[in-house]
């Protein structure tokens, strides 16, 4: 009797904590300009790819719009949450957005002053 067997799949599943946090952007003049700026950051990595930018952060990640303002050549208050979800096409982890930044959060127990989260069991 011959029996088949599956060759075993390179990708292995893995519950545990990645304890990262990251975005997608649209490979376009806006999202290359928060990647460059993105790619400055100490605990941030950016991967170029064909159709998008894929930026992800160890931890905590802060997206600060005047310094998105300066890279464009633009006014202060041109950048604001609305023109980063407009060139962002997905995200993982906590994201706050507040007046002058967009934080993510690779764990919701770090991003519990932002969004009432009790840490404490009821």
């Amino acid at each position: 009797m011959n029996t088949f067997k599956t060759a075993e799949s390179p990708f292995q599943s893995d519950n545990t904590a990645s304890n990262k946090c990251g975005f997608t952007l649209m490979n376009n003049q806006i999202g290359a300009i928060i990647a460059e700026v993105m790619a400055t950051k100490e605990n941030v990595t950016v991967t170029p790819l064909p159709s998008m930018v894929r930026v992800d952060a160890v931890r905590r990640m802060d997206l600060i719009y005047s310094e998105m303002d300066e890279a464009a050549g633009e006014e202060e208050g041109w950048f604001d949450a609305a023109e980063f979800e407009e060139n962002m096409s997905t995200h993982y982890g906590r994201m706050i957005h507040e007046d002058d930044r967009t934080i993510m959060f690779a764990n919701p127990e770090d991003a519990a002053e932002f969004i009432d989260f009790d840490l404490k069991a009821t």
